[in-house]
């Protein structure tokens, strides 16, 4: 289809090209917002926690009060179905997505008796081992538990991350840190953060305003069973502006190092650089 890359999207038993039409204006989703997702990742043969992947966009559902439609392993085989309609060279997205279809009581809750699943797959090249990229501070801030489903991978929360990446490349950064309410840093708008001091590790803790990715944990898993000292704790954003070296992890690209922080420029470090190649290692193991 024009205007996207190559897409198979599966919804209601069948297999569709491109970017099938699925929500109407009475949809409830398309206009209040009651949609979950997942994203994993299948490249050079691997789909790295694919499983975990599955089960968390099955927890988000439950979380937004929609119901879950689908086995975690149902929705791996429909991965592994889908991923072989690619070129075995691409890179692929994986997006299992759940939505209510009508509204609930209230109109305002949607009704979880009309939940509907689809699993899209698309083209999606990921960043060379090479890239890096630059940040700065976001002046927007993470919500917490109390203002939004932040233990949810929730569409709705990502309008707000949007605004502070569309901040942040307007004064000509690739990506900015997000603090939470109380101002301690809590991630970047589209990965977890990490950054290494003296040797050490350390990392934002998982306080319930910010999504602790799975790319997030296994990295860490990685990176202990390698001899690293990772601290999950309460860090301040002067730390990072200090920092020997800082990276990020997510599923889009996996493990990113930072070149420049504000107007400080960074090499891209050892321990990134490490990170990474356990992670590779992980996923053809």
């Amino acid at each position: 289809m024009s205007g996207w890359s190559d897409t198979w999207t599966w919804i209601d038993g069948k297999w569709h090209d491109g970017n099938p039409p699925i929500m109407g204006p009475r949809t409830h989703a398309s206009w209040l917002g009651s949609s979950v997702f997942d994203g994993a990742r299948f490249f050079e043969g691997v789909m790295p926690d694919i499983d975990q992947h599955c089960k968390r966009v099955n927890d988000s559902a439950i979380a937004l009060g929609i119901r879950p439609t689908m086995e975690v392993g149902e929705m791996v085989e429909l991965t592994r179905e889908g991923c072989a309609r690619f070129r075995s060279d691409q890179q692929i997205y994986v997006k299992p997505m759940y939505w209510a279809e009508r509204d609930g009581p209230g109109i305002i809750t949607g009704d979880p008796e009309s939940t509907r699943f689809c699993l899209c797959l698309f083209d999606a090249p990921m960043a060379p081992a090479d890239a890096a990229m630059s940040i700065t501070l976001s002046p927007y801030r993470r919500p917490t538990m109390e203002c939004m489903p932040v233990n949810a991978k929730a569409g709705c929360l990502y309008p707000n991350n949007a605004r502070a990446m569309l901040e942040a490349k307007n004064r000509g950064f690739d990506n900015a840190l997000v603090r939470d309410m109380l101002g301690n840093v809590a991630e970047l708008t589209s990965a977890n953060i990490f950054m290494a001091k003296d040797g050490n590790v350390h990392t934002p803790a998982p306080n319930g305003t910010f999504l602790n990715g799975i790319t997030r944990q296994r990295v860490i898993r990685l990176l202990k069973d390698a001899g690293y000292d990772v601290f999950e704790r309460t860090m301040e954003y002067g730390e990072f502006l200090e920092a020997d070296e800082i990276f990020s992890t997510g599923n889009y690209n996996k493990v990113t190092p930072v070149k420049r922080i504000e107007e400080r420029d960074l090499q891209p470090g050892p321990i990134a650089a490490r990170a990474r190649d356990l992670y590779w290692d992980f996923a053809h193991a």
